[in-house]
């Protein structure tokens, strides 16, 4: 990849060195002046003490030491690069622990009409887009749009396979909920994916169906999902490198430098090493498998490179608030709202899988040493999924298996310490709050239960290593956002979702540094700028640990670096 050079904020190079731009390929030293915040844990960090370092000394990638100017100055190998940064704060690379960058770079490609309502807010917008896209679409070839959401986008249409056929006719469409969780399709999308009223439901996931027992259009849950999207899915591929290439360099200019691939496929690891390799891509990809019946990894525990290696499995517990299929031990309201999602008063969803099926399922993955990783957002889905892991590290004898909980969006503090005995760690959807804050209280779950939701402030409480993420394409990758809401608590309309514990303005930050890096399996590489770390950074236009909360969202990154080298 040709890195996309950013306004420099200032820089000192010894001549015959590489240009400004660019101040190392990676290889040479480079010492790098300014105000760096280290997030390391061994050194406590307060509000009144926010710089732990001024200069940090990097050879070959890596972080040789940081400390003082003077001290790396004496110690720099002749004809170091001298890198310094006025105005700006210079930060461990963000992390994002949970992401679809594989999927969502197809999804939000060209050949995809954008939806989302991060986008698209106003349903007429939404249904015109749709219609305009299907008067230029070839009805060889079908359409899919990706974002549909009724509880953002007021006033959309409830579908159905006959709302679709009158809307698309012969012309395949699919129409992806913005969870991902629930896919709407046409007569033609069905025949083109070989489903039928008689087709079987898939382990975990289900078609929907009337009365009469004909399709109703709509898929349920991952495995459904995908088999109704693949033959559209299948005509992207040829876009992938572009697509792909694209969405990580964007990524790059939001500062994270490294990502949890949490539907990870194994058969583009070849291309992204090589894309990698040329430096077409700049981040440290680790992948997390999508649970088979096979029962078995593609690939061998050890595998991949500091770059890019399959480290977890990824298994889905229950589904989506959004679309009503969360294993909950509360009802959701009855408003116009889930009226319109097809909700029958006092609905509550229910699990993909029994425990026994899950167990099963992750039994002999965890056998083979992998790390799971399993989304849960209602509380009955985390109690099993709690069990099952319980019982896997007792049967297997494990010892820091760092089995991962996603999004955990109902979780309890009781939860939240049951998980943290076990080992169990968690990661937190809490851009839930920001955009759908008002949906979870008015709409979804009233006051008791929606307030409380994404409740970071109880995993930390409850002695956790917490970490944040996007889950993209859902919402977009905005880390410092992320961090402001966990601490506020605020949605986009200003409403407070209060909690009963605070997250800090430390802890927050360790969510998409340390905290995450660890989740990974990559502590003290990653997430952290110290001796023996990747040198792997951004530079921001601000204190992190000083400017107002209300303003973190709004830090901007003014460089990035991977392994040493500028890649934006």
């Amino acid at each position: 990849m040709t890195p996309t050079p950013n306004t420099p904020t200032s820089d000192t190079a010894t001549p015959n060195k590489p240009t400004p731009n660019n101040p190392t390929t990676g290889a040479e030293s480079l010492l790098l002046v300014g105000n760096i915040l280290t997030m390391s844990e061994d050194v406590p960090l307060t509000d009144d003490r926010p710089l732990t370092a001024e200069a940090m000394l990097v050879s070959e990638g890596i972080i040789v030491a940081v400390g003082s100017v003077a001290d790396l100055t004496k110690v720099a190998p002749a004809g170091s690069i001298r890198h310094d940064i006025t105005g700006g704060w210079i930060m461990p690379g963000l992390i994002e622990p949970h992401g679809h960058p594989s999927d969502a770079s197809m999804l939000l490609g060209d050949s995809v009409v954008d939806i989302r309502p991060v986008v698209v807010s106003e349903a007429d917008a939404v249904m015109q887009k749709i219609t305009d896209a299907l008067a230029e679409a070839d009805p060889a070839v079908g359409l899919l749009a990706n974002g549909w959401d009724p509880l953002l986008q007021k006033g959309l249409p409830t579908l159905s396979i006959e709302v679709l056929d009158a809307l698309a006719g012969q012309t395949p469409l699919v129409i992806l909920h913005n969870s991902g969780h629930s896919a709407y399709f046409n007569s033609a999308a069905a025949q083109n994916a070989g489903v039928d009223a008689s087709t079987p439901d898939p382990v975990g996931a289900s078609y929907a169906h009337t009365d009469d027992g004909s399709l109703a259009g709509t898929a349920n849950e991952t495995s459904a999902v995908m088999t109704i999207l693949k033959p559209l899915s299948d005509r992207l591929q040829a876009d992938f490198p572009t697509v792909i290439r694209s969405y990580y360099a964007d990524l790059n200019k939001r500062g994270i430098t490294a990502i949890g691939d949490l539907s990870w496929n194994p058969g583009v690891a070849v291309l992204l090493t090589g894309m990698i390799d040329r430096g077409e891509i700049s981040m440290r990809i680790r992948g997390y498998e999508m649970s088979g019946p096979a029962g078995k990894a593609s690939v061998s525990l050890v595998n991949g490179t500091d770059a890019l290696k399959q480290i977890g499995i990824k298994i889905w517990a229950d589904g989506s608030p959004w679309v009503g299929s969360i294993a909950a031990s509360f009802p959701y309201l009855d408003t116009e709202a889930t009226r319109a999602l097809g909700l029958e008063p006092h609905h509550t969803g229910r699990a993909n899988y029994t425990e026994s099926e899950l167990f099963d399922i992750a039994l002999p993955y965890a056998s083979e040493g992998w790390q799971m990783a399993c989304h849960a957002h209602g509380d009955l889905a985390i109690d099993m999924v709690l069990t099952v892991y319980e019982r896997l590290i007792t049967e297997l004898g494990l010892v820091d298996s760092r089995f991962r909980i996603e999004h955990v969006g109902a979780m309890t503090l009781v939860q939240f310490e049951r998980a943290e005995r076990l080992g169990v760690t968690v990661s937190v959807f809490v851009d839930h709050v920001y955009y759908w804050g008002d949906v979870l209280i008015d709409d979804l779950f009233g006051p008791e239960h929606g307030s409380r939701w994404a409740d970071a402030g109880s995993a930390f409480h409850a002695g956790h290593r917490a970490s944040f993420h996007n889950d993209g394409s859902v919402t977009p990758a905005e880390p410092f956002r992320n961090m402001q809401t966990a601490i506020t608590r605020r949605a986009r309309s200003g409403r407070l979702l209060a909690t009963e514990f605070e997250v800090s303005r430390i802890n927050a930050l360790r969510a998409h540094t340390t905290n995450a890096a660890w989740q990974l399996k990559e502590e003290g590489r990653l997430g952290v700028l110290a001796p023996g770390a990747h040198a792997d950074f951004i530079v921001i236009d601000g204190d992190p640990l000083m400017i107002p909360v209300e303003e973190l969202a709004g830090l901007t990154v003014r460089e990035t670096w991977v392994g040493g080298r500028r890649v934006f």
